[in-house]
């Protein structure tokens, strides 16, 4: 830079400043910007070498850019030196405005600091404004909010001298524009990165949802997704090709419907449940051509962090096959082989479930029952659960009640025996399925017809009177004598019928002992010859 005698040189500096400064906005990124800058310090400042020293993340300052000597930038280039030291530096010399002159008689303490530093020994100045080869100037540049960004370190001017007025006001004005540079670079790469970023993502999420398009369109098993909250809570919003096969309608259809239409009625509390708070569950849904099927369905509840939940995702699969199988096991384990007819151990589990332990009492209902749990403390078991409410259940005669009671009839038919010895057990087994056929015919739906075995039958019927139950008894036992055609010839069964009536206190045994024994006073009491009559 030339002296401030000559005024044409200032306007010529100022021509090669602007020239520098817009350099600086062509830069395409941090490094090409502080690049520049160092050799916009060396072309149109007059220094011979600069240095720039860029901020990292660490808060420690990197040599980033060297210009004006090749060997300056092997020394120099990509080496650290510490925060600390740099605001040491800052802090002492000669403020020239925003810069910070260090003079060689001051500058000797740092000689041994971690600062990356390119000097030379020499002479004393021989005038008062030479240039001594310790001599520092740097000029920091700074964010608008004060953020240290950067510091230009300059060295040896071209014409020997230190900077004058001008030359200060130049490498203020150069590190100021060179800020607005370094931030808008860096800017500018926080954007590209972040449009890179973001088109990754992107790509990631068209990736992720044609993946989950194929995963969903193509799975073996039924898929949907259903809207959560709103006018329209639960309507199918999406269904694969395997949902519409299952249940027999097209993708169209369905998204008029929610898994709530087509639900067995049966279900729907299952369906609510497992709606609401996702989990797995097993229903029945309505098929097209009538009738429901069984589907195992899986629900996920797909949210929003901010907005809750957006959707659900239902996995459906189709286990007809596997629940026909357990009902089929379940209905064999409770159900008599050769009638159909519930057997023994569920006539107990129907009738104990009318029953509670308690003896009558005058409510006609059971509540709980207050136990003090403290007697059970230290015994490793709780306490007993207090009862269900429910009916309690007493004989027509009992003090209190409405005349009516679950009544208890116990079959048992009379010749039957002599049929089996006679014709064999083929002809027997024939009789007893039609005599359950007879039987459930002539009972209410809500009555129960069981088999015990062999050759006896017990009815449950609730809601009966003593008159009501023997009306019962004989018209089952009319019912029964007519005879039955087995293999072309016709035979006939009688029966004796004994009247019990269940009640709390009383254990399922005791109920039907006392039914049974009845029938067997009623047995007694009629003729050989009547039985068979009926």
């Amino acid at each position: 830079m030339e002296t401030e005698t000559e005024p044409c040189v200032p306007l010529a500096s100022l021509r090669d400043l602007h020239r520098v400064v817009a350099q600086l906005a062509q830069a395409r990124s941090v490094a090409d910007t502080l690049q520049t800058i160092a050799d916009g310090a060396v072309a149109a400042l007059g220094f011979e070498l600069a240095a720039v020293n860029a901020v990292c993340a660490d808060g420690d300052l990197l040599v980033a850019a060297v210009a004006g000597s090749d060997d300056a930038e092997a020394m120099l280039a990509g080496r650290k030196g510490s925060r600390d030291s740099w605001e040491r530096r800052l802090s002492m010399g000669v403020r020239w405005g925003e810069l910070c002159f260090i003079p060689y008689t001051e500058g000797w303490v740092l000689d041994h600091d971690d600062v990356p530093q390119w000097h030379a020994t020499g002479p004393a100045p021989r005038y008062p404004d030479e240039w001594h080869p310790m001599d520092r100037l740097f000029a920091p540049m700074r964010a608008s909010d004060g953020e240290l960004l950067a510091v230009l370190a300059v060295d040896r001017p071209r014409d020997g001298r230190r900077p004058g007025p001008w030359g200060c006001e130049a490498l203020q004005l150069y590190a100021s524009q060179a800020a607005i540079a370094i931030s808008n670079a860096r800017l500018r790469g926080n954007m590209q990165r972040a449009l890179v970023r973001l088109e990754r993502e992107q790509h990631a999420l068209r990736a992720s949802e044609e993946s989950f398009r194929q995963a969903f369109e193509y799975a073996p098993s039924g898929m949907a997704i259903a809207e959560v909250g709103g006018e329209h809570h639960g309507r199918l919003l999406r269904v694969n090709d395997a949902l519409c096969r299952l249940l027999g309608r097209t993708p169209p259809i369905l998204r008029r419907y929610g898994f709530a239409d087509l639900v067995h009625p049966e279900d729907t509390g299952v369906l609510l449940r497992t709606s609401a708070e996702g989990g797995r569950a097993e229903l029945r849904l309505s098929h097209r051509e009538g009738g429901y099927i069984w589907v195992s369905l899986r629900n996920s509840v797909v949210a929003n962090t901010s907005a809750g939940p957006q959707y659900l995702l239902t996995h459906v699969e189709d286990i007809e096959e596997r629940k026909r199988h357990e009902l089929a096991l379940a209905h064999r384990a409770s159900h008599d082989s050769l009638t159909g007819l519930p057997n023994s151990a569920e006539l107990r589990t129907r009738l104990g479930s009318r029953i509670c332990d308690r003896p009558d009492d005058t409510t006609g209902r059971c509540g709980p029952v207050a136990v003090p749990t403290d007697a059970f403390e230290g015994l490793g078991t709780p306490p007993p659960r207090p009862y269900d409410h429910h009916d309690h259940i007493r004989p027509p005669d009992a003090a209190g009640g409405d005349g009516k009671g679950l009544a208890v009839l116990f079959c048992d038919l009379d010749g039957f025996k002599s049929i089996n010895d006679r014709y064999g057990h083929s002809c027997g087994d024939a009789v007893l399925r039609e005599v359950a056929r007879r039987l459930e015919s002539g009972v209410r739906d809500n009555d129960t017809v069981a088999r015990l075995g062999g050759d006896e039958f017990v009815v449950l019927a609730e809601g009966l009177g003593e008159a009501d139950a023997s009306d019962l008894a004989v018209r089952l036992r009319n019912a029964i004598i007519p005879p039955i055609r087995v293999e072309g010839r016709a035979v006939r069964v009688g029966a004796s019928f004994g009247i019990g009536w269940a009640s709390c206190g009383l254990s399922t045994e005791e109920i039907l002992e006392s039914a049974d024994q009845r029938m067997y006073i009623e047995k007694r009491s009629r003729s050989h010859g009547r039985r068979r009559a009926g």
